[in-house]
């Protein structure tokens, strides 16, 4: 069946229309990109108000970081030297000097011995008793402010998908108020704000995550070893009444 003649002009025009159309949204995006060099501040600025906590918990994040590597960083013992030392003043009778040793080397392995050294003269089981009680006291130190860490690797990127909806929100408000006449530019706030808090909640939430896993492995590591070193020391007590 033939179609009608006027049917082409028809399509001609409506394509033509739409290329148009097409032409000056394209030409809208360039002139947004093209007008504005937007700063890191104003970037922020534009994340809308949800910007605002999710930095707080950025800085949180780092204080938290920082402190405990720091106080990782202290625990650190050269642990067969310290037995050597704590051994050989114990074999002399020198308990109070052998404490006095752990007070100055003040670190979490020092101050386990310690409570075992207190204990000595009392039944063995005593010593281990009081060496565990010590080391839960040294594991809660060891493990502090980590939860914090896991909180903010899960607040931030709700934050962030918060800001999300939040901005498609006011984009879908101001395509209501326009009535459908709009324009890139229009919708420009309200994508800024999902877009950017979006990745600013995403990209805290990893750092978080990341160094959570990170530090928790150097935690465990650390716990392991105070372990062993407990064990050593109750084993050094026990080895001068099995030579009798």
């Amino acid at each position: 069946m033939a179609l009608p003649m006027t049917l082409f002009p028809n399509l001609l025009t409506i394509t033509f229309a739409l290329q148009m159309q097409d032409s000056s949204m394209v030409d809208s995006l360039n002139s947004i990109m093209k007008s504005e060099s937007i700063s890191f501040f104003d970037l922020m600025v534009e994340g809308g108000v949800l910007m605002i906590p999710i930095f707080i918990l950025f800085f949180l994040a780092l204080y938290v970081i920082a402190e405990r590597l720091s106080a990782l960083g202290r625990t650190k013992t050269d642990t067969p030297a310290f037995l050597a030392a704590i051994e050989s003043m114990l074999k002399s009778g020198k308990l109070d000097q052998a404490m006095q040793y752990c007070d100055n080397f003040d670190k979490p392995l020092a101050r386990i011995i310690k409570a075992g050294i207190k204990r000595l003269g009392r039944p063995i089981r005593d010593i281990e008793d009081a060496i565990d009680n010590a080391g839960k006291k040294e594991i809660f130190f060891l493990e502090k402010k980590m939860n914090w860490l896991a909180t903010i690797a899960g607040v931030a990127p709700l934050l962030g998908f918060t800001g999300t909806v939040t901005g498609m929100i006011e984009a879908f408000m101001d395509i209501q108020s326009l009535q459908g006449n709009v324009n890139p530019s229009v919708l420009a706030g309200g994508i800024w704000e999902a877009l950017i808090t979006t990745a600013a909640g995403l990209m805290v939430g990893l750092i978080a995550f990341g160094f959570y896993n990170f530090l928790l492995g150097k935690i465990n590591r650390s716990i392991f070893e105070l372990e062993n070193a407990s064990t050593d020391f109750v084993e050094l007590l026990q080895t001068p009444a099995t030579n009798k």
